[in-house]
């Protein structure tokens, strides 16, 4: 007897077999999508050049001069494509850095705001005055120069008569309790052993409280004067009145007492050195203060809380720009997205500078009435461009200087996913566009559509004209345009038409 095993249909079979790989591929997705994404990439790009190269040597063949050397290339269309030289790429500013791959990137649609460079209020300048009154002695730097915090700038004779008596009467009454702590540590064994009465060490010690509250209220007052702690306490152990201030240039960051100090303090001295010790290398600011303005001279008899000199300090300023009323809701929106501004200064003969992704600090609260402006202000560093030493004294030069005008960017809207050229990467003729794919050692003429463009950017539709990766001239996209254009026609005759 024969054992029958039911005969499965065929149909169940490819059924299964593709339930299978479906499966698989589902599991296996990671390893095989990449690979096959860059193949199917691959292939419509060799079948962009192929389509090329076949429209090409359909036109060869109907030329009735096929097979002879015009100076065509094979795979190019000779009227959309350019070969340039060494000396042409250059001539047109395409450096290395200038033909680059095309990478879809976000772009922000923005407006552009008048502006200019100013000062950050309260942080910038620094107004040093002298606490008290007296004769300059010395001045030790000079206007223009930069300095550190902590660097000697004056020295001062003190005249200050209010001063001098209440220093007198603090060293007087250290004496005067010292006198008392003395007699009262006599008095006290003597009184132990019953020879003075107890009454005339009491009044002693009553004495000596006296002193102390006196010598408290001295304290403050020369706290009021302008002593920092410190000089009270070198008055106190040297019994000596104070007769020369030293002002040092003062921190951004921190002002405290120890800016006026005694003269027998060590300071740094004005031309500072980058090799100083570890100690000072902490302490230095992170950037120089330059001496702006200098008010006095040697000599001169300054009153207590007149201005000795101006510093600034150019490490951070701001830019303020001036928004329009139809353009205040936009920079809001910028404002509360924290979307970055761009500043564009002007540089005769050298175009412009941009310098990208800075941020916006605040919005003022009112509009201007004459102007009918909104002012808002975008944090600026600033970097040194020179710093150089001349006669023992150090001079830094900025990049950026309140009062330099120039114009913000702002965006104002986003959009994602986007193909963003510069503007000079793009040729206009009649109601085409055109930009330039490298091709080999040739740039091949490609028509697309933009979809916005302003001054600076033009945004690509992304319709198949171009691909991520494709490489292309990012700038002199009008010289080729016309190259191609004189490599087609020619120029005309100036002699057309005319019997010679």
């Amino acid at each position: 007897m024969k054992l029958r095993i039911p005969k499965i249909p065929a149909k169940w079979v490819w059924v299964t077999i593709a339930t299978v790989v479906v499966l698989a591929g589902v599991f296996t997705w990671n390893r095989w999508f990449p690979a096959t994404s860059n193949w199917v990439n691959q292939t419509i790009t060799a079948f962009r050049s192929g389509s090329q190269s076949i429209e090409g040597d359909a036109a060869q063949n109907e030329d009735p001069h096929a097979g002879h050397d015009h100076g065509a290339h094979a795979g190019h269309d000779e009227a959309t494509s350019l070969e340039l030289s060494q000396q042409a790429l250059r001539n047109v500013g395409l450096t290395a850095d200038q033909i680059r791959p095309i990478k879809l990137e976000t772009f922000r649609k923005s407006i552009t705001v008048p502006a200019v460079v100013v000062e950050r209020p309260g942080r910038t300048r620094v107004q040093v005055a002298t606490p008290m009154t007296g004769v300059i002695t010395h001045v030790h730097a000079v206007q223009g120069e930069a300095v550190e915090p902590g660097t000697l700038l004056f020295k001062i004779r003190l005249t200050h008569e209010d001063l001098v008596q209440t220093q007198t009467d603090f060293v007087k009454t250290l004496g005067e309790l010292d006198v008392e702590e003395k007699e009262i540590t006599r008095l006290t064994s003597i009184t132990n052993t019953g020879a003075v009465a107890g009454k005339v060490l009491l009044e002693r010690q009553y004495a000596r409280d006296k002193l102390t509250a006196s010598l408290r209220a001295q304290r403050e007052a020369l706290r009021l004067h302008g002593l920092s702690d410190e000089q009270v306490n070198q008055i106190a152990r040297e019994r000596r009145l104070l007769r020369e201030l030293q002002i040092v240039a003062p921190s951004i960051d921190d002002h405290g007492d120890e800016e006026l100090k005694l003269s027998r303090v060590p300071t740094r001295p004005v031309s500072y050195s980058p090799q100083a010790n570890g100690q000072q290398a902490k302490k230095q600011h992170s950037s120089p203060l330059i001496l702006q303005q200098l008010d006095v001279h040697k000599g001169q008899a300054v009153m207590a809380g007149a201005t000795l000199c101006i510093l600034v300090d150019y490490d951070e300023l701001f830019i303020e720009g001036l928004a329009f009323e139809q353009d205040i809701s936009q920079l809001r929106q910028a404002s509360e997205q924290s979307w970055k501004v761009d500043a564009i200064f002007e540089q005769p003969g050298a175009g412009s500078r941009i310098v990208e992704g800075l941020e916006i600090a605040y919005l003022a609260n009112q509009v201007d009435t004459d102007s009918r402006t909104l002012h808002f202000y975008v944090r600026l560093p600033n970097e040194v461009t020179k710093d150089r030493r001349a006669d023992g004294n150090r001079f830094v030069e900025w990049r950026y200087l309140p009062g330099q005008r120039l114009r913000l960017r702002v965006p104002v809207e986003q959009w994602p996913e986007q193909i963003v050229l510069p503007v000079n990467a793009v040729a206009r003729e009649g109601a085409e566009y055109f930009i330039f794919q490298q091709n080999g050692d040739h740039f091949d003429r490609v028509p697309v559509h933009v979809k916005y463009k302003d001054q600076y950017s033009a945004v690509i539709e992304n319709d198949g004209s171009l691909f991520p990766g494709d490489v292309v001239a990012m700038r002199g996209a009008h010289q080729m345009q016309m190259a191609l254009k004189n490599k087609a026609g020619g120029g005309v005759d100036p002699h057309a038409g005319h019997n010679h």
